[in-house]
């Protein structure tokens, strides 16, 4: 075992973890964040995604002691209190939730993209969601709510 203290959504948790303990792992059994979803546990369907310093990663490709030093970011850090992010509303609001599985990943990715790209094209939005798979959507709506959070985040209308 490691003592390992690893910061996530801007609290610190020090466990004593086996070397070989995902950062997925770590998330819902250390700390009981099972927003994040284990799919695949091996870095194919994406659902597993959230930020490492700001950036998407896949926590089942991860191991907890890599993500010592870095601002680890889930589903649960993504809302502030009660006010959920513009791209979580418009996943609701589009219905792009469906079954909910993929939906973490897909806010985690949406939320990177809109936090570095205000405007996103189509194509942009595509290449966002694209490394997470979605069963139930088809994507469309997912990509209706990215553009209508984009829109709401800039202070325009929805779309």
């Amino acid at each position: 075992m490691n003592l390992t203290t690893v910061s996530v959504n801007g609290l610190d948790y020090t466990k004593a973890v086996s070397p070989s303990m995902t950062l997925l792992e770590f998330l819902r059994e250390e700390l009981g964040l099972t927003g994040t979803k284990n799919g695949c546990d091996s870095g194919e369907c994406g659902c597993c995604s959230v930020m490492v310093d700001g950036k998407p990663m896949l926590s089942c490709l991860m191991l907890v002691l890599e993500a010592e030093g870095h601002k680890i970011t889930t589903i649960e850090g993504i809302a502030q209190g009660n006010d959920l992010h513009p791209v979580q509303e418009a996943m609701v609001e589009y219905g792009a939730i469906q079954c909910g599985y993929c939906t973490p990943a897909m806010v985690i990715n949406g939320v990177h993209l809109l936090e570095n790209n205000k405007n996103p094209s189509n194509e942009e939005i595509k290449e966002c969601i694209s490394a997470t798979v979605c069963r139930c959507t088809g994507y469309n709506s997912i990509e209706r709510a990215i553009h209508s959070a984009a829109a709401k985040m800039k202070g325009g209308c929805h779309g």
